[in-house]
């Protein structure tokens, strides 16, 4: 294990009953130890929802660094390695200062009860104090007004991403409570920009904004996007800019890419028109609909077969990659669509898996590997047998890729969980940067 590993696991255990315990009490009192870091950061972008917060971050960091800006980005969880969760300046944090970070917090936090989210928070403030950068890009873990990330004071502006039934647990069992708590991170004299929401999630968050005072922006309301001849078209009250398509895969992401363009625009950021055009073209932002090509996964397929990887793991993420793999299919020829499915057992897959009637030839189910609380995968495929799916188990990712590898020109596409599309790259020697 390395240094880093060896921290992170000490710090796992100082919460060990709770490992999600959503209040602001713990950071605030180690964050005040630190000096207060969240004050001495740059003008942060915070960003919430349920899904495509890290693709909207990933797209709006393209857009400003190919304006010439330096970038902090925090994201969660991270795919192979800790380190992806902190870019500083626009590199992913080396092993040497993450773990100086971790065992100043560590020290200063004294052996106080603490959850793992919210130190490992912590020191990616006292990092983002200490390097300078014009952006801090800051991603909501879990929820929003009791998340630890929630301690920026005024934030330059606010993000919040399409919200849908996901974290039931913690966050409500309905749309309206869902999107009161993620809209807790708007904040009184910061612009808000918020994508495509049901009208019980709008509803709510336009709620808290008239409550601040928050000017607000909604996607179809007040900006708007739509595909044209291959291009993407963007328009709002400032104009209209005919664009390029997101250059991550997925029509989906033409949503994400649009919301991030809001944000440039409404946020008043020193982004042009060019620097947006560069942008589409350079984003990155692995494990999210993508096509692995090479690697010792890739290396099994038989014939002419493909291979995608996504990390969506909840009923709308299956909704939206169905879309998106049926716009694939009508767009560059027709396949027979293999999904190798794992996932959490508090996931609904029954959900995930309705919008695939009709689209595929088989499922192969996988037990998640050194996951807690992971579908086994004999329920797995019972869950989708019972939905009408072909189904069949296999042992792990490699033996599903075998079974797969029996369907003559098939395009598989491994999903149902950021922990599976973490464990396959590192399978598969993709390297992250």
């Amino acid at each position: 294990m390395s240094r880093t590993d060896i921290i992170l696991e000490r710090l796992l255990k100082l919460h060990p009953n709770k490992l999600i315990d959503l209040k602001l009490n713990r950071v605030e009192r180690l964050l005040e130890a630190l000096g207060r870091p969240q004050d001495k950061v740059p003008p942060v972008i915070h960003v919430a929802g349920t899904n495509g917060k890290g693709s909207t971050i990933a797209h709006l960091r393209a857009y400003l660094e190919a304006a010439g800006k330096k970038v902090h980005v925090y994201t969660s969880p991270h795919l192979v390695n800790f380190n992806e969760r902190i870019r500083l300046a626009g590199t992913l944090v080396s092993n040497d200062l993450l773990s100086e970070a971790l065992e100043i917090c560590e020290e200063k936090n004294a052996s106080k009860p603490i959850t793992y989210f919210e130190i490992t928070t912590a020191a990616a403030f006292h990092l983002f104090a200490k390097v300078r950068a014009d952006y801090l890009l800051l991603e909501v873990g879990l929820g929003g007004r009791f998340d630890a990330t929630n301690v920026i004071a005024n934030p330059y502006g606010t993000i919040i991403t399409p919200v849908s039934i996901d974290h039931v647990e913690f966050l409500g069992n309905d749309l309206a409570s869902i999107a009161h708590e993620k809209s807790g991170i708007l904040k009184s004299g910061s612009p808000a920009v918020v994508g495509r929401q049901p009208e019980e999630a709008a509803s709510a968050i336009e709620k808290e904004a008239i409550r601040l005072g928050v000017d607000i922006k909604f996607a179809g309301q007040d900006f708007d996007f739509y595909p044209q001849h291959s291009r993407l078209v963007y328009q709002d009250d400032l104009g209209l800019m005919d664009l390029p398509p997101s250059g991550l895969s997925g029509n989906f992401q033409n949503d994400n890419a649009a919301l991030a363009i809001a944000a440039v625009r409404f946020f008043d950021l020193p982004v042009d028109e060019s620097a947006i055009e560069q942008g589409l073209k350079n984003v990155s932002w692995p494990g999210r609909l993508m096509r692995l090509k090479s690697g010792d996964l890739a290396d099994m397929l038989q014939g002419s077969q493909q291979l995608w990887l996504d990390g969506g793991h909840n009923e709308a993420a299956g909704n939206v990659l169905a879309k998106a793999l049926k716009t694939m299919s009508d767009s560059s020829g027709s396949r027979p669509l293999v999904l190798i499915l794992g996932a959490y057992a508090n996931k609904d897959m029954a959900g995930f898996l309705e919008h695939f009637e009709g689209m595929l030839e088989k499922i192969i189910t996988i037990k998640l590997d050194g996951a807690r609380q992971s579908w086994s995968a004999k329920d797995l495929a019972k869950i989708a047998r019972s939905n009408g799916f072909e189904a069949q188990d296999a042992i792990d990712i490699e033996g599903a890729l075998t079974l797969a590898g029996e369907i003559k020109n098939a395009r598989i596409v491994i999903c149902g969980s950021l922990h599976l599309a973490g464990d396959v790259l590192y399978k598969n020697k993709t390297p992250i940067s």
